[in-house]
């Protein structure tokens, strides 16, 4: 009796969209390679991904900032 190991799964590779093997033998995960991987991560170096937002109300303050003297 032979038992057989169930096929790895494959993803698409976020940065290039070629096939990526997602299982613990792929190190780079979900990405195809390190490259990909090194681009994806020079875009969140560069702000590449970021999330556009309303500016803030003049009365309202910032994050990490002293709050203004009334």
């Amino acid at each position: 009796m032979t038992t057989s190991r169930p096929e790895a799964l494959r993803v698409p590779c976020p940065t290039c969209r070629g096939p990526s093997v997602f299982a613990p033998s792929n190190a780079w995960r979900p990405f195809c390679s390190e490259r990909c991987r090194n681009v994806d991560l020079g875009a969140w170096a560069s702000e590449g991904y970021r999330v556009p937002a309303a500016p803030p109300d003049d009365g309202e303050e910032l994050p990490g900032q002293p709050p203004a003297a009334h």
